[in-house]
């Protein structure tokens, strides 16, 4: 009886962890679609690795050459927090040329996996779709895949230590990127 009740325990414990993190992901999609970027910069580590490689198309066997690596080659994004609120900071200016007028953004964020839990940190897989809409006719489609690394913060509950984007799409046909994933 009693190691049911401990693997009962650890599996509502495991739950609730989930859908912590589901809200918390949610939550973070709303705060970037309402533009509340001033807000969205809170739930970002100080010692953040936001990284979006570039996809290649590679031969059979060569798998592991269809992600630009970070540590030396060019990548969509590589910035840490002091660049991210950068871009924030110039967006909220209001005269950001590439988002005046601004754009329309909505994330689906779907396919929430918790893979582990390391002490405070928890590493997540998601799956997006990043609508953007601007002007009359500038309409963008971004779908691909999420890896995370959560730290418990008492604060906020959870800070993004580490983001790595992954597109499906290996060419980007957008005039400029100024969302974030």
């Amino acid at each position: 009886m009693a190691l049911s009740r401990d693997i009962l325990e650890q599996t509502l414990e495991r739950l609730l962890l989930e859908r912590e993190i589901e809200q918390f992901l949610y939550n973070e999609a709303e705060l970037l679609d309402e533009r509340r970027f001033s807000e969205w910069i809170e739930l970002i580590a100080d010692d953040i690795h936001y990284h979006m490689p570039i996809r290649r198309n590679v031969k059979f066997g060569e798998q592991h050459r269809e992600n630009s690596d970070s540590d030396s080659e060019i990548s969509w994004f590589d910035e840490g927090k002091e660049t991210l609120a950068g871009r924030v900071r110039q967006i909220n200016t209001g005269i950001h040329w590439c988002e005046e007028p601004f754009s329309r953004v909505r994330h689906l964020v779907s396919n929430i996996q918790v893979d582990s839990v390391e002490g405070d940190e928890v590493h997540v897989r998601s799956r997006f779709i990043v609508y953007t809409n601007r002007l009359a006719d500038e309409v963008n489609l971004f779908v691909g895949k999420r890896e995370d690394v959560l730290r418990r913060d008492p604060d906020t509950q959870w800070k993004i230590t580490k983001r790595k984007i992954i597109l499906d799409q290996n060419v980007l046909l957008e005039k400029v990127i100024t969302t974030f994933f």
